[in-house]
C-alpha cells in the first residue's frame, strides 16, 4: 500500500501562488496524499481559490480562521489534524518537486528508526523563472539523532529551509507543536526536538522549491542581533525543555554558546574592519555584549582578542592590517568548505 502523507498548507495572502503549491502536492506519485489548506484569515482571494481546489480534487480540504493566529499557531493546528503515516508542513508559496514524497517516505519505510527526512532546496527569487530541478538521487545519509544534534550545536546554523522536510507523524505528535517563543527559529527548535527522539536522514536530491520574497521567512533584514538571539533561543529552549541526552546536555550547551559567541565577535570585528559602525551601522557593542552574556568565557576566545586589537587600531583602518587580511581569507575558506559539505552531505 502507498504511504499516506498529510500535507498541511498554511496560507495568508498567497492566493496568487496557492494553486501551484497544491498542484505540486497532488502530482506526487507513489504516495497517498491528503491536503489541508489552512487559511489564516487572508484578506485576498484565498477562499475562492481554495474552494475551487476542493471542488476539483477530493483529496483537498479547506479551513478558514475567523481571526489571524499567525504561522506557528496555524502549523500547530495542522499537526493536530494530521492522520497520515507522514507529515509535511508546506507554505503556500513553496513547491514540492516531482518524486520528493516518494523518496522521503521510502527512506523511512526502510529505516523505522528514522523520524525525519530532508534533502536539498532550490530557491526561487521574485521576478525570476522557477528553477528546474532534476530527479537525480545521488545518495542517502542517515545519522543517529544524537550525532545530528551535536553537529548542529557546533555550527548553530539551521541547515534546513523547511519545505523539504517530511516527518513521521507519530514522531511529530510525540514531540508536540512548534514553540511560540521561537518566532524566527521555531523550525530549528523543532528539528532538534525530532532528532532527540529519532534518527535523521538526508537524501541527496532536490526535494522542494523555496520562494524568496519580501514576506518570506528566509530573509536577513532583521539584522545580526535578531538572528543570533533567535538561534540561541531555539537551542536554549531545546536544552531546557527536552534535555534528551542528560549526560551530554551541558557539553552541548557549552559548545553552542561558544560557537554563537565566536560568531558574534567575528561579526563585530568585520564591522570594525569595514568601518560600518555608529548610527545606522552594525551594533558592535550589542554583539560583544551578547557574546559575553551567552558565553562568560568569551574574553578568552581568539575572536575577542582580535576584536580588541581592531578597536585599538581604529574602525576602518584594521582592514589593511596584514594579519587580519589573512584571517579574513581563512574565514572565507571555512565558509566555502561548510557550504560544500552542506551540498554534498546536507549537514
Amino acid at each position: 500500500m502507498s504511504a499516506r502523507v498529510s500535507v498541511v498548507v498554511p496560507c495568508y495572502r498567497y492566493a496568487g501562488v496557492l494553486e501551484g503549491c497544491i498542484e505540486s502536492v497532488l502530482a506526487q506519485e507513489g504516495v497517498d496524499v491528503r491536503v489541508l489548506i489552512v487559511d489564516d484569515c487572508s484578506p485576498d482571494d484565498t477562499p475562492e481559490v481554495a474552494r475551487r481546489l476542493t471542488c476539483t480534487d477530493e483529496r483537498v480540504e479547506y479551513r478558514r480562521h475567523a481571526d489571524n493566529v499567525g504561522l506557528i499557531g496555524t502549523a500547530n493546528e495542522g499537526i493536530e489534524w494530521a492522520d497520515g503515516d507522514y507529515f509535511v508542513l508546506l507554505s503556500a508559496d513553496d513547491l514540492l518537486v516531482p518524486g520528493s514524497l516518494r523518496r522521503a517516505t521510502s527512506v523511512m519505510e526502510d529505516n523505522p528508526a528514522v523520524g525525519m527526512v530532508y534533502g536539498r532546496t532550490l530557491y526561487a527569487h521574485t521576478g525570476q523563472p522557477l528553477p528546474v530541478p532534476t530527479e537525480r538521487w545521488s545518495s542517502t545519509r542517515i545519522w543517529r539523532g544524537e550525532d545530528w544534534i551535536r553537529t548542529r550545536c557546533r555550527s548553530t546554523y539551521n541547515c534546513i529551509s523547511s519545505p523539504e522536510v517530511v516527518v513521521r507523524t507519530a514522531v511529530q505528535k510525540s514531540v508536540g507543536g512548534y514553540d511560540l517563543a521561537c518566532y524566527h527559529s521555531s523550525d530549528l527548535n523543532m528539528w532538534l526536538r525530532v532528532a532527540a527522539v529519532s534518527d535523521i536522514a538526508f537524501v541527496g536530491a532536490v526535494q522542494a522549491i523555496y520562494r524568496i520574497h519580501a514576506d518570506s521567512m528566509l530573509r536577513s533584514d532583521d539584522g545580526p542581533m535578531v538572528d543570533l538571539q533567535q538561534r540561541w533561543l531555539a537551542f536554549d529552549r531545546f536544552f531546557d525543555a527536552s534535555a534528551p541526552l542528560p549526560a551530554a546536555t551541558q557539553t552541548l550547551r557549552a559548545m553552542t554558546c561558544r560557537a554563537l559567541a565566536r560568531q558574534a565577535l567575528w561579526k563585530a570585528s568585520r564591522a570594525l574592519d569595514r568601518g560600518d559602525v555608529g548610527s545606522g551601522g552594525v551594533p558592535v557593542d550589542e554583539l560583544v555584549a551578547f557574546a559575553r552574556d551567552v558565553y562568560p568565557a568569551a574574553r578568552r576566545l581568539r575572536e575577542y582578542h582580535g576584536y580588541q586589537v581592531r578597536r585599538r587600531i581604529g574602525a576602518g583602518r584594521s582592514l589593511w592590517f596584514v594579519p587580519f587580511i589573512a584571517t579574513g581569507a581563512a574565514h572565507r575558506v571555512r565558509v566555502s568548505m561548510l557550504q560544500l559539505r552542506w551540498r554534498t552531505r546536507g549537514i
